[in-house]
């Protein structure tokens, strides 16, 4: 069960290790802003994403706790699909400069020091702004019964 648990969190938090077009490896950077917490490894579930971030769990998902938590890098240009989450999701934004969206509003700037906090069920999508990096701690709420649900990729358009 932890292993699946692992594998779902890492989904929802993460981004590719190779690239959809060709599958190809994706080669890890060193993020140029510096937060407490490592940035961690290429993310190897890059379908929910478009572009490369990095992850490292804070807090695995457990049946004590039951509140995972993830330090999630993103390169420039770098979102997630659209996606809602059951539970809802609150970001903890620690550097760098992103953008948040949710379906049929406009694209909101995030910067250090925000907390955005998304409502059970509301589609939107998260990351970098397209010449910036962006580090986010993911706080997954009303665990154990929160599931994302990925739905289609973020358009150029629309990230811009």
């Amino acid at each position: 069960m932890r292993r699946v648990l692992s594998f779902v969190l890492c989904a929802v938090l993460g981004a590719g290790a190779v690239s959809a077009a060709d599958n190809a490896p994706v080669e890890a950077k060193k993020a140029p802003i510096d937060t407490i917490f490592p940035q961690g490894e290429v993310n190897p579930y890059g379908k929910f994403f478009t572009g490369t971030s990095y992850l490292t769990m804070l807090s695995n998902n457990d049946e004590v706790f039951n509140a995972p938590i993830g330090n999630v890098t993103f390169e420039p240009g770098t979102r997630t699909n659209w996606h809602k989450h059951s539970g809802g999701q609150i970001l903890l934004v620690l550097a760098g400069e992103g953008r948040y969206c949710e379906r049929g509003k406009e694209v909101q700037v995030i910067k250090k020091g925000d907390v955005v906090r998304i409502a059970p069920n509301v589609e939107h999508w998260h990351g970098a702004g397209p010449e910036t990096w962006m580090t986010h701690i993911s706080v997954e709420t009303n665990v154990p019964n929160n599931k994302a649900e990925w739905l289609e990729p973020v358009s150029d358009a629309d990230y811009r």
